[in-house]
């Protein structure tokens, strides 16, 4: 699988940045074609104490071609800009291949 990785520092003013996510960003992300599912995952702490980021949003697709696929759809760019509209400053953007392996106890 592959998963396009959003990292987003603390905004300044935090209840903004969630309705905005949760009403407005996450909305236009779930229109792109090819994404097989979601994980929105706000951090707590780091074990050295805060941690460098506030949130971190990850999509995942079947395949790099996938991916690709849905990074040229319109829904993609509706959703490239909206980011880019309220969080250019505080989101890293990273892709990535994911491996899973289960813990047999």
């Amino acid at each position: 699988m592959i998963k396009l990785i959003a990292l987003y520092k603390k905004p300044a003013d935090v209840d903004v940045f969630e309705q905005h996510y949760a009403q407005i960003h996450i909305p236009l992300v779930e229109k792109i074609p090819g994404i097989r599912k979601t994980e929105w995952t706000r951090f707590l702490a780091s074990p050295q104490g805060e941690a460098p980021y506030y949130m971190m949003y990850e999509m995942y697709f079947d395949s790099m071609e996938s991916y690709k696929a849905a990074m040229k759809s319109e829904e993609n760019k509706a959703a490239g800009q909206d980011l880019m509209s309220f969080a250019k400053d505080s989101v890293t953007l990273m892709v990535a291949e994911t491996y899973e392996d289960e813990i047999r106890k």
